[in-house]
This record gives C-alpha cells, sequence and structure tokens, in this order.
C-alpha cells in the first residue's frame, strides 16, 4: 500500500473535497463554512491534501484576513482517521500561511464536534464555553523582515520527537532549558534563572545541530544559525558583522541562536604578535552579557574541540550549562536506522544486527552507510543480467556490506578525550 503524502491542492482535487465535505456531513456534522466558501478558498486562499494513490483522502483548507487566519475546512476521510493525517495537514497548512505574518491561526468548530485531537496535537487552545481553537503563531509580522534578514526560520513542530534514543541527553535538556524557558513565570516562583547560553560538546557527528534545532522546535522560537565563514566576507569584519547579527537578534520576540565550530571564533587568546582572531574572540566574549540581559533569548554554542575554546570563554557567567553530547545508545541507532531503511524493505531486515554491528558510529556514520547501501542495491537491480531476479529493495546483506566499508568518525583515542573532557569541563 502506498504511503499517504500531503501537497499543495491542484483544481483537479475538487472531486475529492466535495466527497470528504459529504461525507463529513452524513458521519459527524454540519461544517461551519458553506461548500462554496471552502471551494473558493482552496482555489483562492491556501490548501493541503493528503493522498494516496492519487485519491484524495484529506484536506485542509485556510484563509487570512489581515493578521488572522482561519481553518475553514479540515476533514479526514473515515477509514484513515486516528492516524494523525489531521495534524499533518494542520503543520502544512500553517507553514504554507506562515510567511503571511499572522499573529493567530483559528478554528471556529459547531458544538457538535467531538474530534479535535488534530487540533490539540497542532498547539491550538481551546476557549471556554465555545468550541474554539486558536493558535498564537510562533512569528509575529512585525519580525519577519528580521528573520528573513538574518537567515533565520521557524522550525517545523514534533522534531524533538523526532530524536530516538538518546534519553539522558534528551531528559536533561528538558530538565534544564526547556522547562524554565517554557515555563517561565512558574520557574521565578522557585527562585530559577531560566538559562540564556549553554555549550553543546562531542566528538564531530553525534547531533549537536541536531539538538539545537529540536531545541527550537520544543520551544517554538525563532532559530538563527549564525556562519561565522559567512560573516568574514561583510565589509564590518568579522567582529563588526558578529555584533550587528546579535543586534538585529534583539528586535525578534523569542529566538535561539546557534553557533556551531564555535571554536573558530572563540580560540585560545595568547602569543606574539596576536593573532587576527583574538579581536573577534574578544567581541564574542562581550556580546554573551548582553545577550544574557534580554529575556527569551538562548545562545547555543557546539564545538567538536571543547579544548581549544579560549579560558575565559567558558567562565562562569557566560554559560549557564556546559553539556556533553556522546555518540547514540542502542535505542538512539536502531531509530536512526529505521530512519533510513526504505518503508517497504524495514519489516525484513535485521535491525538489530545492524545496531550491533555499529556500536561506535555516529549518526552521521550510520547515514552515510545506509545511504551507500541503498545506492549499491539500487545499481545492482538495475545492472542485473536478465536471467537473475534483484531483490526489490535493499537487504540486510546490502547494509552489513556498507557498514563494513564505512570508517568510523569518532576514533577510540578521540572517544576517550571525551570522557576525560567530560570531567573536567562538563557542566550540567
Amino acid at each position: 500500500m502506498a504511503a499517504i503524502r500531503i501537497r499543495d491542492f491542484h483544481p483537479d482535487d475538487i472531486d475529492g473535497i466535495l466527497h470528504l465535505w459529504e461525507q463529513m456531513r452524513a458521519t459527524s456534522f454540519e461544517p461551519v463554512y458553506a461548500l462554496s466558501e471552502v471551494l473558493s478558498s482552496c482555489q483562492k486562499d491556501h490548501a493541503v491534501v493528503a493522498v494516496q494513490d492519487d485519491v484524495v483522502v484529506g484536506a485542509a483548507v485556510g484563509r487570512a484576513a489581515h493578521a488572522q487566519g482561519w481553518i475553514v475546512f479540515l476533514a479526514t476521510a473515515t477509514a484513515f482517521q486516528r492516524r494523525g493525517i489531521g495534524g499533518s495537514m494542520l503543520a502544512a497548512l500553517e507553514r504554507r500561511m506562515a510567511p503571511l505574518g499572522l499573529s493567530k491561526l483559528s478554528a471556529l468548530l459547531p458544538d457538535t464536534a467531538v474530534r479535535t485531537d488534530a487540533f490539540a496535537s497542532q498547539g491550538f487552545e481551546g476557549r471556554k464555553n465555545l468550541r474554539y481553537f486558536e493558535r498564537r503563531m510562533p512569528v509575529q509580522r512585525k519580525e519577519l523582515d528580521t528573520l528573513t534578514a538574518l537567515g533565520g526560520r521557524v522550525l517545523p513542530r514534533g522534531l524533538w520527537d523526532s530524536i530516538g534514543g538518546m534519553q539522558r541527553e534528551k531528559e536533561l535538556l528538558e530538565r534544564r532549558l526547556v522547562l524554565p524557558l517554557s515555563r517561565a513565570e512558574m520557574a521565578e516562583q522557585y527562585g530559577v534563572v531560566p538559562p540564556s547560553a549553554v555549550v553543546l560538546f562531542g566528538p564531530p557527528g553525534t547531533g549537536k545541530t541536531t539538538f539545537a534545532r529540536a531545541i527550537a522546535s520544543r520551544l517554538e522560537w525563532s532559530f538563527i544559525e549564525v556562519f561565522p565563514s559567512r560573516l568574514a566576507s561583510d565589509p564590518a569584519g568579522l567582529a563588526g558583522a558578529l555584533r550587528e547579527t546579535f543586534t538585529r537578534v534583539a528586535e525578534l520576540e523569542h529566538a535561539v541562536v546557534f553557533i556551531d565550530e564555535v571554536e573558530e571564533i572563540a580560540v585560545q587568546r595568547g602569543g606574539e604578535p596576536p593573532s587576527a582572531m583574538q579581536g573577534v574572540t574578544n567581541e564574542l566574549l562581550k556580546i554573551i552579557p548582553a545577550f544574557r540581559d534580554q529575556p527569551n533569548r538562548l545562545l547555543v554554542c557546539a564545538t567538536n574541540f571543547i579544548r581549544a575554546l579560549d579560558t575565559a570563554f567558558l567562565r562562569h557567567g557566560r554559560f549557564d550549562y556546559v553539556i556533553p553530547i556522546g555518540l547514540p545508545d542502542g535505542e538512539a541507532r536502531h531509530s536512526i536506522w529505521s530512519r533510513y531503511i526504505p518503508v517497504s524493505a524495514l519489516g525484513a531486515i535485521d535491525v538489530e544486527s545492524l545496531v550491533r554491528l555499529t556500536e561506535g558510529f555516529s549518526p552521521a556514520d550510520i547515514e552515510y552507510a545506509a545511504r551507500r547501501a541503498s545506492q549499491r542495491a539500487l545499481e545492482k537491480a538495475y545492472y542485473a543480467s536478465p536471467d537473475s531476479s534483484p531483490a526489490p529493495a535493499p537487504v540486510t546483506p546490502d547494509y552489513v556490506e556498507a557498514i563494513g566499508q564505512t570508517r568510523a568518525t569518532v576514533s577510540d583515542e578521540v572517544a576517550a578525550d571525551f570522557l576525560d573532557d567530560i570531567g573536567a569541563l562538563a557542566r550540567v
């Protein structure tokens, strides 16, 4: 059976919308908006459909009026309900309407509507004594220009839940970062000051960037990734461009700012004559205290080489936590493998064997091995001799062979150094 996919509305989807409309009226409730309004919005406003084998099995339609967005129609075919399709369509519709700079996205339902889980799963809140749902948009209209200029974005919901395994790291980040930042009033009652800056450190390819993005997704804050290599070409120089970037970030209501490979701009100072990067390091050390004075901000710096950072950079008062992110555990490796093995082949693959064979692999190593296996399986099938019968999808030996040809990024020496760094520098 083909997978269900969500795409933009096409004019030839009208019959599918009509069928969903009639099915809704027959099995649940009379829609709030007239059929003519729904069809008009499909063609003039914003609409997505869920399809399987080119058959429409769900639809979400929205329209905007000034800063207010409305869900005009949301329906899933009876046979496909309770699969999370409604929530996925709402998320896709929100992404398409986000550039409009809406302050709210709302839905009005009849009081006979009983299935509201799709709205709840996407962050909509019901109003007391009303069957009314609204969702506050993460980015306001006035912030769009600033966010665009910074190359920032609002990441899709659900990135946090998509990280399989790594429960120790996830629980630590949830407790130390997400909880006090998302429940600031509650934190204040207990005398907890929400964190403003953290360092994630660990071997290359262990998922530090993934965690930074997942934190922003979990908080529903704007995500801005700072690339020192790009800023270096600014006429104001790297230090000046860095200062200007953080000045613009102050214009946003909420923001997670991420600097990967921060050791490039926070190197150990010293030596004669002073290196050109020392001025950049000095500027960054000045920026961080000013950044910490602004509420609803989180600076996440990631490094593969924490020993290379300037001593003053990690001093108390600049970073609230220095958190190690290590290699994926068995559960995490299982989740990563399941993500990259085709759905059609997953049931026939001995994933547990692949998990055992990739102990010490980083997520990037596993992704490389999985893609290599898929490529080799495709080539074998395409170039097979006429009298052979190639497997219709990759099989376990394809993955085992690819693992054997993949060199682990993290050596035993690097792994041992990481454990030493945890003991000497971690602050959790």
